[in-house]
Parts: structure tokens; C-alpha cells; sequence
């Protein structure tokens, strides 16, 4: 049987960075075994649904590069992928479940359940408590069907008998054992007529031909309850492998990372940015801080799964081929921010500077500055080994797209004299007669200059630097020269020596 694995998030939000692991590391399962990666949007529970999150969901994988085979969006054989459009389906199983005994109708009210919470600690609907309420268990099937078909409101609850162990072989985490009599009988219909995540799912999966399950460790709890869902349907030869991944931690390592982190750490964890109704609830992302989607891939690949060996930089080809389940650890994975920055620092000075001249584009737009596609590669090339991110070409290298806004004046009180303001007033002819204005000529006279006139290197280049940058960082003064042009540096020169007086 070909391999098939499913991404099934949740519309209730902007996707958090950790969804996008989940679903790389299914992406990369499927990939690397010639499967079908497929996306289904489970918004059952219609009480948290937002909208455009399930936009933003298709979106946030169409920016990593994570294109489902199947899916909402993307069509197959095996729809609908939305579990709303299944409502029917769902309801049909839950029936189904109880004519075969392993599940029954609940009709208590959410007050009467209450109430027995209020007066019995650690109350809930399990074997042992199930008798004494009111349920079809009770009543029997044909009274329960009665009050059904009278319009009375009820639940499905599955059926779990107690004393016997539940053996799940996680792929992950190894032999995983839970005792039936400490389960409760979950919820799989709810009143409104959806089902519950446990129900929907297991439905999905099966009728889907779902071959492995990799989710989160926060479902692990939950998967004796699915085991018990597959076997009272008889579909125990065809449940998928479970595989359940490890937490991402905070950065300081205590705790799973949450969605109100990115603003007490001061970093992205979504991939794409969110506005929410409120302040509170918009947030930044990966991709408007200015991450390339290449970075953050190999950064998420590596957050809590590695081949072993040195290597950190893989492209997806590399991640496909290298990937496997048993490379995956069982305890939390750090959510290292410097490492994200690291990443996007390697993969902006690998990447092809038209690319990058494309990505920047949006940022060379939004501040105005009238600049054609030639021009931005060639400032590219200069910043691209000094940048962490995107917006840093226009934020830290302002210079080459406009004139200096401030001047190292320390530096300039230390070197500046009536020397150099002589000297700046001989070297701007001798710019000016340049040809051809490239870095290297342009370098080879500026330095013949010097050597006539006596100037030793230090009393002219620092200077020659804060007059086309402002400061004493950035890119060679000759390539910076080349790049701004003749007229440019002769007007820069000019500037410096009426700031310095």
C-alpha cells in the first residue's frame, strides 16, 4: 500500500510555526516514500472557527513550498476535504457505532452534568458513572431512539469497557500502553450534529486510506480512544501507524512555545503575518520579517529531527532523501531564534541576487525610492553578506538609495582638518575625470592621488567612506563609488565637506 499522510489543521487562528513543522515533516514522510501529502481542514468545532484562517492555513503552506497532492484547494479523489461538507457522513458512522455496541445516545443536560461535577470530585461519563445517568444504556435503544425522533438533544459517546490494556507502537516514542478503566467516553457526535475531533478524524483517516498518523504529542492521550474507535468499527487491519512528534519549546526552554510568545520574545511564531480584530491579536510573521521560506524550512526541519553527521544546510531535495521517522527525538525541541537568523543570513548569501532584488522589491516601493532592476542586484551583491534580513537591504543600506541622513560625527571630529577638506577639494576633479567609473580604475586612481600628494590611507579613505555611507560599516567605498555613480559621489563628497565645515 502507497504511503498517504494528511496535514489536518484547525481553522480557528493564524497557524502557529509549529503546525508548519507538522506539516513538513508529514510533506517530507510522503516525499520521501513516494506518497500523497494531503491537506484536510478540520473546523468542527464551529464555535472557534475565524474566519479567513483557513485561507491563511492554504497560503502559509503555498509560502514554504508544502503544495498538497489532495486536498481543500487542491481536489482529489477522497473529498470533500473540509469536515464540514461531511457533517452527514459523520452523523451516519455515529449511528453505525452505536447499532454495533460501541457506542451510546447521552441525552444529560450540560446543568445536569455540571451539577455532578459541583458535588463529586473528578466526576466523568466513564463505566463506572455511566449507569446513573441518561443514556440509551439505561433507557434502552428503542425508548432512546424514541425520545430521538421526538426532537430530544443528544450526544454519541463511545463505549469504553474497562479492564483491558490499549497497545499503541508509536513510531516515535516506542511501545506507549493505556488502561481502558482510566479512559473516560468521550464525546464523538455533539448535540449541533458535528462530530468531535476523536470521531471525525478516525472517520477521515479510514475512508481517506490515511496509511500513517503524524500529529503533535498533545494527541497522544487521545490515541487509545482512537484505537478503541478502529476496532469498534472493524477497522483494525487498516489503522495507520501513529507517530506523535515532540513539543517546541520556548527559547528560554521551559514550557511549549505559545502564540503570545513571538511578543515577549520579540520574534515571529507564525509563517505568515495575521491581523487580527485588535492589536493583541495581529500578529508579525515569518514572512514579513523578512525570512526567506527557505531558511525557515531547513530551520523547522532541524527543530527536533536530524540524519546525524555535521551537515545543517539542506535543501528540500536533501531534507526529502535524508528524512525518516526514526531520526526523530522524543523530548521537546528548543525553539532557537538565533539559529533561525543564522539560517536566513546563509540562505540570503547564497541566494541569486535578481531573486533577491525581486524579494525586496515590495520594501524598495514602499519607501519611495525610483531605482531600476540592475541597480537593486548591484546593491544586493554589496549588502547581501552584512544583512540578517530582507528588509535590512533598505533598512541598514539606505545609503545606496538615498543620500547620507547622518554622519559618524566621532570619527568626523578625529579626522576631519583643513588637511582633508584640501584634499576632498583635489580628489573631486580627479572623480570627476574617471573613466571608467568601475571599482577597480576608480580605486587604482583615488590611490595614485594619494601617493602624489603624500595622504597616507588612513587620512582619506575612513573619510571617503562616511561621505557615500555615513558610517565606517558597510560595503568596499570603491564598490559602494561604482554602484552610486559618478554624479552621486561627487555630490556625496560635496555634502560632507559642508557637514564638516
Amino acid at each position: 500500500m502507497s504511503v498517504r499522510v494528511r496535514f489536518a489543521p484547525s481553522p480557528t487562528g493564524a497557524l502557529h510555526i509549529g503546525g508548519i513543522r507538522t506539516a513538513l515533516y508529514n510533506y517530507l514522510f510522503a516525499r520521501h516514500h513516494g506518497g500523497t501529502f494531503i491537506l484536510r481542514i478540520e473546523d468542527t468545532d464551529q464555535t472557534r472557527y475565524v474566519p479567513g484562517a483557513e485561507a491563511y492555513i492554504i497560503n502559509a503552506l503555498k509560502w514554504v513550498g508544502l503544495l498538497p497532492d489532495e486536498g481543500q484547494e487542491f481536489g482529489g479523489n477522497f473529498g470533500p476535504y473540509r469536515q464540514s461538507d461531511r457533517k452527514a457522513l459523520y452523523q451516519q458512522y455515529a449511528h453505525e457505532l452505536v447499532q454495533r455496541g460501541h457506542a451510546y445516545y447521552a441525552f444529560d443536560t450540560p446543568e445536569a452534568l455540571d451539577a455532578r461535577r459541583a458535588s463529586e470530585e473528578n466526576f466523568t461519563c466513564n463505566f463506572r458513572t455511566r449507569e446513573s445517568l441518561d443514556n440509551s444504556l439505561v433507557s434502552g435503544i428503542a425508548t432512546a431512539e424514541a425520545r430521538i425522533q421526538s426532537g430530544a438533544p443528544f450526544v454519541v459517546r463511545l463505549k469504553v469497557m474497562p479492564g483491558r490494556e490499549i497497545i499503541v507502537d508509536d513510531l516515535i516514542r516506542g511501545r506507549v500502553v493505556f488502561q481502558s478503566s482510566e479512559l473516560d467516553d468521550k464525546v464523538l457526535l455533539k448535540a449541533d450534529g458535528m462530530p468531535t475531533y476523536h470521531l471525525a478524524n478516525i472517520v477521515d483517516d479510514h475512508l481517506m486510506e490515511i496509511t500513517h498518523v503524524i500529529r503533535g504529542e498533545e494527541w497522544l492521550p487521545s490515541t487509545a480512544h482512537h484505537v478503541l474507535l478502529y476496532e469498534g468499527f472493524g477497522w483494525s487491519d487498516t489503522m495507520p501507524r501513529f507517530s506523535h512528534l515532540p513539543l517546541i519549546l520556548k527559547p528560554v526552554g521551559n514550557g511549549k512555545l505559545s502564540k503570545r510568545d513571538g511578543a515577549q520574545f520579540g520574534m515571529p511564531v507564525f509563517p505568515l503575518a495575521w491581523k487580527g480584530e485588535t492589536a493583541q491579536d495581529s500578529f508579525d510573521g515569518f514572512d514579513n520579517t523578512g525570512f526567506l521560506p527557505e531558511a525557515v524550512v531547513n530551520f523547522l526541519a532541524l527543530l527536533g529531527w536530524h540524519p546525524g553527521g555535521d551537515q545543517e544546510i539542506f535543501n528540500m531535495e536533501e531534507l526529502i532523501a535524508a528524512f525518516s521517522l526514526d531520526h526523530i527525538s522524543k523530548g521537546g525541541a528548543r525553539f532557537d531564534y538565533e539559529k533561525a537568523k543564522w539560517f536566513n543570513q546563509k540562505y540570503i548569501q547564497s541566494a541569486d541576487n535578481a531573486h533577491l532584488a525581486e524579494l525586496i522589491a515590495p520594501y524598495i516601493a514602499e519607501k519611495g525610492y525610483d531605482v531600476c532592476k540592475e541597480y537593486v542586484e548591484g546593491a544586493v551583491a554589496l549588502m547581501k553578506e552584512r544583512v540578517t534580513f530582507l528588509p535590512d537591504f533598505v533598512e541598514q543600506g539606505y545609503y545606496l538609495f538615498e543620500g547620507v541622513r547622518q554622519y559618524d560625527d566621532e570619527t568626523l571630529q578625529k579626522k576631519w582638518s583643513a588637511q582633508a577638506a584640501e584634499n576632498f577639494t583635489a580628489l573631486i576633479p580627479v572623480v570627476e575625470a574617471q573613466e571608467p567609473f568601475e571599482a577597480q580604475p576608480l580605486e587604482e586612481a583615488v590611490k595614485a592621488f594619494m601617493q602624489e600628494r603624500g595622504i597616507k590611507p588612513g587620512d582619506l579613505l575612513p573619510l571617503l567612506r562616511i561621505a557615500l555611507a555615513g558610517t565606517m560599516k558597510g560595503p568596499a567605498v570603491f564598490d559602494m563609488a561604482a554602484l552610486l555613480g559618478r554624479e552621486e559621489m561627487v555630490q556625496r563628497l560635496r555634502a560632507l565637506m559642508q557637514h564638516a565645515g
